[in-house]
C-alpha cells in the first residue's frame, strides 16, 4: 500500500502539517471502494489533488478522468455538458452530443465546486448517484453509466441547504466521506516550504538565480493570513521572481507584494444577520414614509381650516390636532402661531362659500393651501432649530422641550436635512 510520504512525492504535495497528512489517508483508504467522496476546503489549497489520487489508486485508474468545475459552465448549457444531448433538443443542437458521464464511464469525475450546480442538475445527478441512471437533454431514453463521482466545494452547504440552494439528500449521497483539506494559515511551518518550491520552479523557468528569504521575511511569510491560500502564494512568488533583480529578498521587499490585509479583504457577515438587518431597516423606513405622509396631511387639514375660519389661532380651532402634529405637551401653549399670522397673509373665504372644481376660486385655494403648509413647515424649521441651539445640539433634551419624541425629532431633522 502506498504511504503518504510516497503519495506526496508522487502528486508533488508540499508540507508536513499533520491535517494536511489525514486528508492524504483518508483519500489512500477510499481509494479502493466506490464511495463518493466530498472534499472540503477553501479556495486555493488544492482540492484538485485528492481526487486525482483517489482516481490513480482505485481499480479505476485506466479509465477516464474528467474534471468539471461546475460553477465555470453556464446553468443553461450544464446539463447538456453533463448528461449530452439530442440532435434539436435545443436552438444550436445540430448533432448529438455525449456527456461527461457517458463519456466517463468506467472511470471518475471530479466535480468542482459542487455547490454552484442548479437545483435541476442536481436532481439529475442524485439520480446518477442513486441508481447510475441518467438522461439525456431532448431524450427519453434512459442509460446507465458506472462512474465514481468526487465532488469538492469551498461554500457552506449546510447554509446553502437551509437557504433552499442545494438539495439536502443530494449531500448526504455524496458527503459519504468528508475530507477537508486545511487553509494555509493553519500550516504556518509549511508556508516557507511550499515558497522555496515555488521559488526554485520559477528560477527554473525563467533561467535566474532562485530568491532567498531573510529571516525576518520569513516571519512575515507565516504571519500573513493568504485569504487565497497556496494560489495567492505561488502568485506572490512568480512576481518577485520576475520583478526583483536582488535576488536575497527582506521583510520589507516582501510587504511591499502583500495586499494589506485590512482593507481588501471583504467583512464575512452572517447571512441571516444581514437578512434581518436589511427587514429591519426597510420596516422602519416604511412606517417614516407613513408618518410623514399622515403629517402632511395634518398640516393640509389644519390650514384648510384655518382658511374656512380666519381664526388667529390654531389652538382654537383643532387643539387635538396641534397635539398630533407637534406631540404631546404639558402646557400647549409653547407652541405659539402669533409670531406671524397665518391668516394675515391671505384674505380667507368665508365658512358659507363653497368652491366648484372649475371656479378660478378654488384653483386659487389649493394654491394658497400648499403655500400655508409651506409655512407651517418653515415655522416647524424653525422651532426645531431653536430648540436644537438652545440645548447645544442635545436632540433629547430639544425633543422634550418640543414636547415630542426623541425617535420624532431625528425624523424631522432628517426630513428637513438640519
Amino acid at each position: 500500500m502506498d504511504t503518504v510520504q510516497a503519495i506526496k512525492q508522487r502528486f508533488e504535495i508540499i508540507g508536513n502539517d499533520p491535517k494536511l497528512n489525514r486528508a492524504i489517508e483518508k483519500a489512500i483508504q477510499v481509494a479502493p471502494t466506490d464511495i463518493s467522496v466530498l472534499v472540503v476546503g477553501e479556495s486555493g489549497v488544492g482540492k484538485e489533488s485528492i481526487p486525482k489520487i483517489i482516481h490513480s489508486l482505485s481499480h479505476r485508474k485506466h479509465g477516464k478522468y474528467i474534471a468539471v468545475n461546475c460553477g465555470a459552465i453556464p446553468e443553461g448549457t450544464i446539463d447538456s455538458e453533463l448528461f449530452g444531448h439530442e440532435k434539436g433538443a435545443f436552438t444550436g443542437a445540430t448533432s448529438t452530443r455525449e456527456g461527461y458521464f457517458e463519456v466517463a464511464d468506467g472511470g471518475t469525475i471530479f466535480l468542482d465546486e459542487v455547490g454552484e450546480l442548479p437545483l435541476t442538475t442536481q436532481v439529475r445527478l442524485l439520480r446518477v448517484l442513486e441508481n447510475g441512471e441518467f438522461i439525456k437533454v431532448g431524450s427519453s431514453q434512459v442509460q446507465k453509466t458506472d462512474v465514481r463521482i468526487v465532488a469538492a466545494t469551498n461554500v457552506n452547504l449546510f447554509d446553502a441547504i437551509e437557504k433552499g440552494k442545494f438539495r439536502e439528500d443530494l449531500y448526504y449521497r455524496l458527503s459519504t466521506v468528508d475530507i477537508l483539506l486545511p487553509p494555509l494559515r493553519d500550516r504556518k511551518d509549511d508556508i516557507h516550504l511550499l515558497f522555496r518550491k515555488f521559488a526554485a520552479d520559477f528560477a527554473h523557468k525563467y533561467k535566474m538565480p532562485p530568491l532567498k528569504l531573510d529571516e525576518n521575511a520569513v516571519q512575515v511569510l507565516q504571519k500573513f493570513r493568504w485569504s487565497g491560500n497556496i494560489r495567492q502564494l505561488r502568485n506572490v512568488a512568480e512576481q518577485i521572481s520576475v520583478l526583483e533583480t536582488n535576488r536575497d529578498i527582506s521583510a520589507q521587499t516582501l510587504l511591499s507584494y502583500l495586499p494589506s490585509e485590512g482593507s481588501n479583504l471583504p467583512s464575512v457577515i452572517k447571512d441571516k444577520k444581514a437578512e434581518s438587518d436589511f427587514s429591519t431597516e426597510r420596516d422602519i423606513l416604511y412606517k417614516v414614509l407613513f408618518d410623514m405622509k399622515s403629517d402632511l396631511h395634518d398640516l393640509k387639514k389644519l390650514t384648510l381650516e384655518l382658511m374656512k375660519s380666519g381664526a388667529s389661532k390654531a389652538q382654537d380651532i383643532n387643539p387635538s390636532l396641534i397635539q398630533k402634529i407637534y406631540g404631546s405637551k404639558e402646557n400647549d401653549s409653547e407652541i405659539d402661531f402669533e409670531e406671524e399670522p397665518r391668516t394675515a397673509l391671505i384674505s380667507t373665504p368665508n365658512k358659507e362659500e363653497r368652491y366648484e372644481e372649475n371656479d378660478e376660486n378654488y384653483l386659487f385655494a389649493e394654491t394658497i393651501e400648499e403655500e400655508e403648509v409651506l409655512r407651517l413647515e418653515q415655522k416647524e424649521i424653525e422651532m426645531i432649530k431653536k430648540s436644537l441651539e438652545k440645548n447645544k445640539g442635545k436632540r433629547k433634551a430639544a425633543a422634550d422641550e418640543l414636547g415630542i419624541s426623541e425617535r420624532t425629532l431625528y425624523r424631522k431633522i432628517k426630513q428637513f436635512d438640519l
